[in-house]
């Protein structure tokens, strides 16, 4: 009885469907989505009614099916290492803006609620229905989420009389709670909040306190709601919480009831079987850097549609030493199709005169634009443009607050779609940068290009503080090769995330034999990060430091002083410019 009923409402469906002449296949998978465990029998049907279901529909559906985390962000600094986390237990997880909440549906397992820089006291703080996200499914509240269950869930919050923040110890209140499962009593947790929860209601019972607040975490009683929901007032996704892995790992396997299917391999494979589909026999231009997203976006292209995809790799005249030639041979040995283009004079003439930072990046990206579409307004048979957008990208794009405020403009291929006036296909835009990195190796990348430092868009340009002259390219071109040379041969340089060498404006007085010199001053930078979001200065040996020193200022004419950056992110940058 009920398939006949699913039946006859499945054909008045079509029937309307068909009267408006919207039978669209993409949105079947939203409907099929919410019902898994009858989608194939409506599949069939679907099939037999229209007469017109094509294998595009089954990749809609499974994408729509496919299990994730939600991670609802409500500003906080943290939100993309808690996405780290889940992605690193080989869960798929997503984030989102509090006010940009999609449909819940049965694909969603669970739901993260993040921290805040808010008080849920404040008139404007951010806020979400805690009430309707419990009953779909598992909720896990972190810090400001956990505040935002208590406030709005029958307990309370209020100003702390002292800001919690740094290394706090947690008592656990018994053993039997799936979200602390096998965590160490008094292990060492992660606070950062002004507020402090005061009551949790009486549909909760508290699990944990710690050695400096009485709510440390708390869960919803059995039976109290559909779905488990816990909340604690720490972050686990933070280093120095030092059993929080354990704890994701609890909500996400032992309370959601994910598996482990988001690996590079299965990304590697869903990623070029949606390509082929999507593309279909269609060319594809696509702008190469030689750094490892696009090289793997190339990759994954290249597996896909072969010979179809053309790809650009540019020569602005402002690259390291020998690198033009050594990438394009490393791209023509993995098969790639691409075409070197020179246009450093053109970059030069341009950059004349130029000092302000802000100003060298913006001409930098207006001549790359115009350089790129000359090469493909060559080839109008192409319908795509290819981009190395990856997930934090798109996630600054949708962000509580929007866009960031402008630190430093990123040379990308941004206005190109519309002045090419091609569909768009960015094959990372779901990875964090670790993961193009699994993914790269998945494919088979080359070390050289898979491990290499992150490397600014704009190049050279800005590691020379000042105007911009054949001269200095090639003074810091010789200085940054003796660097990372020697990073190399010290075994450093894969233990260090990124290095460079900057050529100062500071000159300064030295002797070099009997002769006194007022030459140029080097600083050498190298830090330790994940994705660059934060940064550590990295402690190099002594003994390289000396003999990298020396043998710039033997070796490289107009350079008398070389001086290494122990300054961390934030408050400094990465780049000087």
């Amino acid at each position: 009885m009920v398939l006949i009923g699913i039946d006859l409402a499945l054909r008045v469906s079509i029937i309307n469907w068909q009267e408006s002449g919207k039978i669209c296949q993409k949105e079947m998978p939203q409907v099929l989505a919410q019902t898994p465990i009858i989608s194939c029998y409506m599949l069939l049907r679907f099939r037999y009614y229209t007469k017109s279901f094509t294998p595009k529909v089954l990749i809609h559906i499974f994408a729509a099916m496919t299990e994730k985390i939600l991670i609802i962000d409500f500003g906080s600094q943290y939100t993309q290492l808690i996405a780290r986390r889940v992605r690193e237990s080989e869960v798929y997880c997503e984030i989102v803006p509090y006010n940009k909440i999609p449909a819940i549906d049965s694909s969603i397992k669970g739901i993260i609620l993040s921290g805040s820089p808010a008080s849920v006291l404040d008139n404007e703080a951010p806020m979400v229905d805690v009430e309707s996200l419990v009953k779909n499914c598992p909720v896990l509240g972190v810090c400001y989420g956990a505040q935002l269950m208590a406030h709005t869930l029958g307990g309370s919050v209020g100003k702390s009389n002292l800001r919690e923040y740094g290394r706090a110890h947690l008592r656990l209140k018994g053993n039997d709670h799936l979200l602390l499962k096998d965590v160490t009593d008094n292990c060492q947790v992660w606070m950062s909040h002004g507020d402090s929860i005061k009551s949790i209601g009486e549909k909760f019972e508290l699990i944990a306190g710690s050695d400096s607040i009485e709510v440390a975490a708390f869960r919803a009683k059995n039976g109290a709601y559909p779905h488990a929901v816990y909340a604690i007032q720490f972050h686990p996704e933070v280093y120095h919480s030092t059993e929080g892995p354990k704890i994701i790992n609890n909500f996400l396997f032992g309370i959601c009831g994910c598996s482990h299917k988001w690996t590079a391999a299965s990304f590697v494979e869903d990623t070029v079987k949606g390509l082929r589909e999507k593309i279909g026999n269609e060319k594809v231009i696509l702008g190469l850097s030689g750094g490892v997203d696009s090289s793997v976006a190339a990759l994954l292209l290249e597996e896909a549609i072969g010979d179809n995809l053309l790809c650009i790799f540019v020569d602005n005249g402002l690259l390291r030493k020998d690198e033009f030639e050594s990438v394009l041979e490393s791209y023509k040995h993995m098969g790639l199709n691409v075409h070197g283009v020179r246009a450093g004079q053109r970059f030069l003439h341009e950059l004349k005169g130029v000092s302000d930072p802000e100003q060298k990046r913006k001409i930098i990206g207006r001549v790359f634009i115009e350089t790129f579409e000359h090469e493909a307004n060559k080839h109008p048979e192409v319908k795509w443009l290819a981009q190395g957008t990856i997930y934090p990208d798109v996630i600054e794009s949708v962000s509580v607050k929007g866009p960031s405020q402008t630190i430093k403009s990123h040379h990308n291929v941004g206005g190109l779609p519309d002045i090419l006036k091609l569909k768009i296909v960015e094959p990372l835009r779901n990875l964090f940068k670790d993961e193009v990195r699994r993914a790269g190796k998945e494919l088979g990348l080359v070390p050289d290009i898979l491990y290499r430092h992150p490397f600014p868009g704009p190049g050279l340009a800005v590691r020379i503080l000042g105007d911009i002259t054949p001269e200095k390219i090639h003074m810091l071109q010789e200085a940054d090769h003796i660097y990372i040379e020697n990073l190399k041969k010290f075994g450093l340089y894969n233990q260090v995330w990124q290095a460079g060498a900057i050529l100062t404006s500071v000159k300064s007085v030295g002797v070099m034999g009997d002769e006194r010199t007022y030459e140029n001053m080097v600083a050498l930078r190298a830090v330790n990060s994940t994705d660059g979001m934060t940064a550590d200065w990295s402690h190099l040996p002594y003994d390289f430091l000396a003999k990298t020193s020396n043998e710039i200022i033997n070796q490289v004419k107009g350079v008398n002083r070389v001086v290494y950056d122990i300054s961390s992110k934030p408050p400094a940058t990465i780049e000087w410019e």
